[in-house]
C-alpha cells in the first residue's frame, strides 16, 4: 500500500472502544471458519485433561503442596523444574516465530480469549438470532420474549464460566474429589477463590468486553506490531485489483470499477469490527474470516477469489520477498526452538525415579586408622521422586581397592522425601597413588538388582 494511502488510513481508522455498542459479527461458513473450529477444539483438553487416570491416580496433576508435577508415569520435582522452564521457553519462542511469519495468528485461532468469545457469540446467535435480530433485541423494550432469551443466554454463559473455573482448579487437585468438595461446600478457600475469579473473569471478558481485550488489555497486541514486518503473511486486501470499489448489478458489471463491490461483508464478519480494506491495523487478529466472506461474494459475481488473501506487504508492492530461512529473526527463533526441544527431550529421558548425591565429610577430611589405612566418611543422600517408597543399599564400584566399612543396610525413602545415611570407606595407604583420587559409589534398588545408579566422588588421603 502506498505511503499516502497508509497515512490516510491512520487518520481515518477509528477502532470501536465501546461507544458504538457491542459488535455482533456475522457468521458465514468457509475454510477459515472450519480451521477456527478445529483449533478451538484443542481447548477441549483443558476440560478433559484433569479426568484422565493413570495407575489409580490423576494422570496430569500440578501438586503444589507436594511440589510435584505428575505427567502420567513421570513425576517432575523442583530438582527437574528446568525441564518445565524449557517447555515454557519453547512455547514463547513458538509464539514469536508464528508472529514473525503470520502476525497475530495465535490470536485468531488459538487464544483462549478468542475461543471463549467465539463460543459465547455462537450461543448468542443460536438464542437471539442473526446480528440484525440481536441489535433489534438489544434496542427493544423489556418483555417476556427478551427476558427469556437474555436469561437463557446469560445462564449458559455463567455455566461455561463456572465450568472453566472448576476445570482450572482441577489441574491442581484431584478432579473428582474437587467436584465432591464443591457440592458438599467443603472445598478449600483457594478452590472457591479460583472458581469465583474465573467465573467473573470469563463471564465479563468473553461475554461483554470481547474485542476490547484484544485492543487494550492484551500486551501481545503491541508486541506483534514490533515482530511483524514486510515479509509477514497477513490477511491483506488487494487494493490494486479491488479499487475503485463500487456496487454493481450482477449482470451489468462496470469495467471502470475494481472487483470490490463495497458489500462490507468483510467488515460485518470481523470479530473486532475493523475494515481490512483500510490496511493492516492493530485490531486484526489474523483469523481469515474476512477472506471467507470476500471469497463467497467473488464466487457470486463470477470473479476469481483472493481479493482478500493471506499475503505480505512486499507481495502487494511487487517487491522482492525474503525467504523464511534468510530472515535473521526467524532463524534465531528456529534455532531456539530446536535447542529447547533438545533440552526437553534430554530432560524427560534422563529423569530418574531417584536422585542420588554423595558428599565427603570435610571435618576431618580423613582419618588415619591403627592398621595404617586411611578412612573417609561420606553422606549418601537419596531423594525419592516416585510415588511409592524406595529401598536401596550402597556398595563400592572398586571393592578390590577400597572397603566399605559401614555394613550394607537398606535405605528406605518415602515418596517425595530424602533419606541420608553416613558411610565410611577406607583404603590402605600403600594403595593411595595420590592425595585425592576418584572413587565410585553404587546405589542399587533392593527390589530390582538391575536398577543401579552410580555416583563418582573422591577419596582424600595425606599428601605424598
Amino acid at each position: 500500500m502506498s505511503s499516502q494511502t497508509t497515512s490516510e488510513t491512520a487518520t481515518t481508522w477509528h477502532p470501536n472502544v465501546g461507544e458504538s455498542g457491542t459488535i455482533h459479527a456475522k457468521r458465514i461458513p468457509g475454510r477459515f471458519r472450519a480451521i477456527k473450529w478445529l483449533t478451538a477444539s484443542l481447548w477441549l483438553f483443558f476440560f478433559i485433561g484433569p479426568y484422565l487416570r493413570w495407575e489409580g491416580r490423576q494422570a496430569l496433576l500440578i501438586d503444589l503442596p507436594s511440589r510435584q508435577f505428575h505427567i502420567y508415569g513421570l513425576t517432575v520435582h523442583p530438582h527437574d523444574i528446568w525441564v518445565l522452564t524449557f517447555i515454557m521457553i519453547f512455547f514463547a519462542m513458538l509464539l514469536v516465530a508464528a508472529t514473525l511469519l503470520a502476525g497475530r495468528v495465535f490470536c485468531g485461532y488459538f487464544c483462549f480469549q478468542t475461543v471463549w468469545t467465539d463460543l459465547y457469540t455462537w450461543i448468542e446467535e443460536k438464542i437471539e438470532g442473526q446480528p440484525r435480530a440481536r441489535h433489534a433485541l438489544d434496542n427493544s423494550p423489556w418483555n417476556i420474549n427478551k427476558l427469556s432469551r437474555k436469561g437463557l443466554k446469560h445462564g449458559l454463559w455463567l455455566a461455561i464460566a463456572m465450568l472453566t473455573g472448576v476445570s482450572f482448579a482441577a489441574w491442581f487437585t484431584d478432579a473428582f474429589q474437587l467436584w465432591s468438595d464443591y457440592f458438599s461446600l467443603q472445598a478449600h478457600i483457594s478452590a472457591w477463590i479460583t472458581l469465583g475469579m474465573f467465573t467473573v473473569g470469563t463471564y465479563l471478558l468473553a461475554g461483554f468486553m470481547r474485542e476490547q481485550v484484544c485492543f487494550w488489555l492484551c500486551p501481545y497486541a503491541r508486541i506483534q506490531g514490533v515482530l511483524s514486518d514486510h515479509d509477514s503473511v497477513l490477511p491483506t486486501y488487494d487494493y490494486r485489483r479491488g479499487e475503485p470499489r463500487g456496487k454493481r448489478e450482477l449482470e451489468n458489471a462496470v469495467n471502470d470499477k475494481g472487483d470490490c463491490v463495497d458489500c462490507d461483508q468483510c467488515l460485518v464478519v470481523c470479530p473486532t469490527g475493523i475494515d481490512i480494506r483500510d490496511g493492516q491495523q492493530l485490531g486484526c487478529i489474523t483469523c481469515g474470516l474476512c477472506i471467507d466472506a470476500c471469497d463467497s461474494v467473488m464466487k457470486k459475481i463470477d470473479r476469481s477469489t483472493g481479493l482478500i488473501r493471506y499475503a505480505s506487504l512486499n507481495e502487494m508492492q511487487d517487491s522482492p520477498q525474503i525467504s523464511m530461512l534468510r530472515r535473521p529473526m526467524v532463524l534465531v527463533s528456529l534455532v531456539m526452538l530446536i535447542t529447547c526441544v533438545a533440552f526437553v527431550a534430554y530432560g524427560l529421558t534422563s529423569i530418574t525415579p531417584i536422585e542420588v548425591s554423595v558428599e565427603p565429610e570435610r571435618q576431618p577430611m580423613f582419618v588415619k586408622m591403627s592398621d595404617g589405612s586411611i578412612q573417609n566418611s561420606y553422606h549418601v543422600r537419596i531423594f525419592n521422586k516416585g510415588s511409592e517408597p524406595s529401598r536401596h543399599y550402597v556398595t563400592l564400584n572398586q571393592p578390590e581397592q577400597a572397603t566399605l566399612v559401614t555394613p550394607a543396610q537398606t535405605i528406605v525413602t518415602k515418596p517425595g522425601t530424602m533419606s541420608s545415611v553416613r558411610v565410611f570407606v577406607k583404603i590402605p595407604q600403600a594403595r593411595l597413588d595420590q592425595a585425592k583420587q576418584a572413587i565410585t559409589f553404587m546405589i542399587t534398588n533392593a527390589d530390582d538388582q538391575g536398577d543401579k545408579y552410580t555416583y563418582q566422588s573422591y577419596f582424600t588421603g595425606p599428601e605424598k
